[in-house]
């Protein structure tokens, strides 16, 4: 398997095993048989620049224990680098990689291992700092497959990095056009083929010679992509496990000043006795606050997991290359004057985040607020706000830091626990994402709350949220809905309320418009249990009072069970738990109002303390949700709550609000997140026929980063080739100059034809005589074609085959703030768009969407036989929107689509009017290899 080389190195007849897998102690060598050992892989008469690679293959990625590294292309330039990572092996993973001893690299191996035409020949490096800690390489065999190897540092084996690796150079092959990965591996290195066989491939084994050799196929699978998503999910939660429970804290920046924000910071961190040391860090001052203070962080003799930042901006660079010389793991930087200061405050934060990842560290803000945990276990509260919480089961991310000490504020007031808070200011690094990845598996929270200006990446939101909310409920309120960002202002489209708040409910989300319908709903998730329907009952002592939350439950789409219970005014404690209790024992009731006004005569509290013991004696407390309009109070007041250890109010305590609108409008919705988690969530459908990476070709043909166009329409030939890919046919057509080859084209077409006009404006609107159909003979065709260039004066017209009469119908792609691409539907025509009759549903589209979105315009019973007709065929128009849902995916730089019209008919679904767009994604699409959000270009 080896042979000696002239400088006595033992060495394979590969120069390409400098590479190991990661994620083990374990390496695997590859066979090159290319021919080109010894060259600099150039092919052909022209080389390729080393230095040149794609540089959207450049990356932050998070690793298994939740530090970060920045992967790259290797370049000519990192040979020293791979000579210092080759030093560092141990006998053991060389032995493992090279099948043999290899002590150094000569140099014909290591210009060959460092030059590469990141084609066919392709190797990444993983950047620790300066440190070369990992390599991963592919080797081109023929056209369709090429060899595949890693190396990993010892001392960071057992981090994931080989199956990054592995990622990253699939993507990048299958980008070039390549099908199928091999390797070559010793049988006694189980653990490297177990990092092949676990990537979800599907891998086929050869033994001979105490070699295994591996193959498989590299195209994405929905074993590879869950295997890939449940590693995200675990290195992103774990690196906000890490920056919510660190062992120790410094303060750098502490000040013995009460009006500076580091004397906050460190006064509350101490207030809420953080359960592991707290270190000041001021260079003028002994101690702060009574604590020891050390000049520098690095002066502070024991490890730092956790960092608060809190000097002035200009600052903040120096401090940051202490902690990173420091290996502190996360950074909170509460300075302000960073992006939202201004262009040079935006590249110095970008400068900052991007030095930061690439040491192994996270960072939240900059001109953030700070973080927290209300774990007794832990008790941190790294932020500008006075008091810790009480502990509760409810996580809250904020984006604004202004807002976030009223936030905390108004949850204490209200009663509302929470189990940990993050305010990410300017969110450089940490965002909501990465919040949401963690609550997913974090045990001491149920209930998710989210404050959101804008979204970093809108399709991994949805991704994450609709798993998310599956079991546990998720509120946001989602300010700046109309707030378009520039790079969409071509291709954004004003949507109305109703789909967006349809768009939020597809992905589980609650959405609210204000703080406070934040705070109605979230008492009534932290407190109370999910319906099982949507029947109410109502029951109080005033006829007034419960009319109004009668017809507030009827205007949400709430059932009212039983009538509304009237106990009177002069009722006793003891008689309203009663009628309490028989509303709970109906088996036509799902959930409780009570609403009532305290008499004079006897003292509100008694009530409250009745209905509290009534419902808990009858063990509803587990059972029903109940909400109440109580004493005025907003909350949950000390008399209807059951509380904890701390006493803080605890699952069971009855949520109050100030009028019974409020209360009826928290519960309706919580009873439609109850419905969501309770329909069929569909599955991601990819439809037969489908050509990716013939598609993928052509767009970046088409058009590719560093044109000189902002975007580029497709021509008639282009998109037809492109829906091509995709099984999406177009009526046949063709554009002619002349009234002669109109009247050849339509009697090749065949009978009966239909003629177009060229211009847009006029095709699409037949009013304007931009169209003639159902033309039948030579005659009329060329009377037709007479009569279209008189009217659109120009020679040029579309002849196209008539499609069987059907339902007008428009299917289309566009970008939105808050969700990415979104896929529209609603039936054509000036009234239907004049009424914004569309519907719509984020990419990517399973096929209870699809389902659902042909049936959601108002208009959309003319297509399932309204008044008698027959009805089109609505699984032909699904599997049509699942196949443009997923053009979208595979190319995000699709900006805009739109098929119209569509004529659908019993007989089918068929496509007569097409138009592409591309141009570049304005975010990057959530596809493809793991990785942070890329911090090269200001967030929108």
């Amino acid at each position: 398997m080896t042979e000696q080389t002239t400088d006595g190195a033992d060495n394979t007849d590969n120069a390409d095993k400098t590479d190991n897998a990661a994620g083990t102690d374990s390496a695997v060598g590859a066979h090159n048989t290319d021919g080109t050992e010894g060259t600099d892989g150039a092919v052909g008469t022209t080389e390729p620049n080393p230095f040149d690679y794609p540089r959207g293959w450049e990356a932050d990625v998070v690793l298994s224990d939740g530090g970060t590294v920045h992967l790259r292309p290797i370049v000519p330039s990192d040979a020293d680098r791979i000579v210092a990572l080759h030093s560092r092996l141990s006998e053991r993973t060389r032995y493992l990689r090279y099948f043999g001893a290899y002590p150094r690299i000569p140099a014909r191996d290591l210009k060959r291992f460092t030059t590469v035409d990141h084609r066919k020949r392709v190797a990444f490096v993983a950047l620790l700092g300066d440190d070369a800690v990992a390599v991963g390489r592919y080797e081109g065999l023929d056209s369709d497959s090429a060899e595949v190897a890693f190396v990993v540092d010892d001392a960071h084996q057992g981090r994931g990095l080989g199956s990054i690796l592995l990622e990253h150079l699939a993507a990048a092959a299958r980008e070039s056009g390549l099908r199928r990965f091999v390797a070559e591996v010793l049988a006694e290195n189980s653990a490297m083929v177990r990092v092949f066989r676990d990537a979800g491939y599907q891998v086929s084994r050869a033994f001979e010679e105490g070699v295994v050799h591996l193959e498989f196929d590299i195209d994405p699978t929905e074993d590879s992509l869950e295997v890939a998503r449940a590693r995200e999910q675990a290195a992103e939660a774990r690196s906000v496990h890490n920056l919510l429970h660190p062992r120790s804290v410094a303060v750098i920046g502490a000040s013995t000043d009460p009006t500076k924000i580091g004397y906050a910071v460190l006064t509350n961190l101490l207030g809420a006795d953080f359960s592991g040391p707290v270190y000041p860090v001021n260079a003028e001052h002994a101690s702060v606050r009574g604590v020891r203070a050390y000049r520098s962080v690095l002066d502070i003799p024991d490890p730092v997991d956790l960092a608060v930042v809190a000097v002035p901006a200009d600052q903040v660079e120096a401090v940051l290359d202490g902690a990173l010389a420091k290996e502190v793991k996360t950074l909170v930087i509460v300075s302000a004057g960073f992006a939202e200061a201004g262009p040079h405050g935006l590249h110095a934060e970008l400068q900052l985040v991007g030095e930061a990842r690439a040491h192994g560290m996270r960072v939240v803000g900059p001109n953030a607020l700070g973080v927290l945990n209300t774990d007794r276990k832990v008790r941190l509260n790294a932020t500008l706000a006075p008091r810790l919480p009480k502990p509760g089961r409810t996580g809250f991310f904020c984006q604004s830091g202004s807002l976030g000490t009223a936030i905390l504020a108004d949850a204490e007031a209200r009663g509302l626990g929470l189990s940990t808070f993050v305010s990410a200011g300017n969110r450089a690094d940490v965002s909501g994402n990465d919040l949401l990845q963690y609550w997913e598996t974090d045990p001491h929270t149920d209930v998710v709350l989210l404050y959101l200006e804008s979204f970093g990446n809108p399709r991994k939101f949805a991704r994450l949220a609709r798993r998310l909310a599956r079991t546990k409920p998720i509120v946001a309120v989602k300010s700046g809905r109309h707030a378009v960002r520039p790079q969409l202002a071509a291709t954004s489209t004003e949507i109305d309320e109703s789909s967006v708040q349809a768009l939020f409910e597809q992905a589980g989300v609650v959405r609210v418009d204000s703080l406070a319908q934040l705070f109605d709903t979230a008492l009534v998730f932290a407190h109370q249990p999910l319906p099982s329907g949507t029947r109410v009952g109502i029951v109080g002592n005033s006829s007034a009072i419960g009319l109004l939350a009668a017809d507030t439950a009827r205007a949400n789409g709430l059932e009212l069970g039983i009538d509304p219970v009237d106990i009177g005014p002069q009722a006793s404690p003891e008689e309203f738990a009663a009628a309490v209790g028989e509303a709970l024992d109906s088996p036509q009731v799902d959930a409780l109002v009570a609403v009532f006004a305290p008499p004079v005569a006897i003292p509100g509290t008694a009530y409250a303390r009745a209905l509290r013991e009534a419902v808990h004696a009858r063990g509803r407390a587990l059972d029903k949700p109940i909400v109440s309009t109580f004493l005025a109070a907003e909350g949950v007041p000390a008399e209807l709550a059951m509380v904890g250890e701390q006493d803080e109010p605890v699952f069971g305590s009855i949520p109050s609000y100030p009028s019974p609108e409020r209360a009826v409008n928290a519960l309706a919705r919580v009873v439609r997140y109850a419905q969501w988690r309770e329909r069929p969530q569909g599955t991601v459908v990819t439809p037969q026929g489908v050509h990716t990476e013939r598609a993928r070709g052509l767009v970046r043909e088409w058009f590719h980063e560093g044109t000189d166009r902002d975007t580029v329409r497709l021509t008639d030939d282009e998109l037809v080739q492109l829906l091509d890919c995709y099984g999406i046919d177009v009526v046949p057509f063709r554009v002619v100059s002349t009234e002669d080859d109109a009247a050849a084209v339509s009697a090749e077409l065949g009978y009966p034809v239909t003629l177009k006009a060229f211009d847009d404006s006029l095709r699409g609107r037949p009013d304007l005589a931009g169209v003639r159909l159902d033309l039948t003979s030579e005659d009329s065709v060329r009377t037709g074609y007479r009569d279209l260039r008189r009217t659109a004066g120009s020679d040029e017209v579309y002849v196209q085959r008539m499609a069987p009469k059907g339902i007008s119908c428009v299917i289309g792609l566009q970008d939105d703030p808050s969700f990415g691409t979104l896929l529209s539907f609603g039936l054509s025509g000036v009234v239907s768009t004049l009424l914004g009759d569309r519907a719509f549903r984020a990419v990517p589209l399973t096929d209870v969407d699809a389902a659902t979105l042909v049936r959601e315009p108002r208009t959309a019973p003319l297509l399932t036989g309204y008044r008698g007709d027959e009805p089109a065929d609505l699984e032909a128009l699904q599997d049509l929107m699942l196949r443009v849902a997923v053009l979208a995916e595979d190319n995000p730089e699709v900006r805009s689509l739109a098929l119209d019209p569509i004529l659908a008919s019993p007989e089918g679904v068929f496509v007569t009017n097409a138009r592409i767009v591309l141009g570049s994604p304005p975010s990057r699409p959530d596809s493809g290899p793991r990785r942070l959000r890329q911090i090269t270009t200001p967030r929108t």
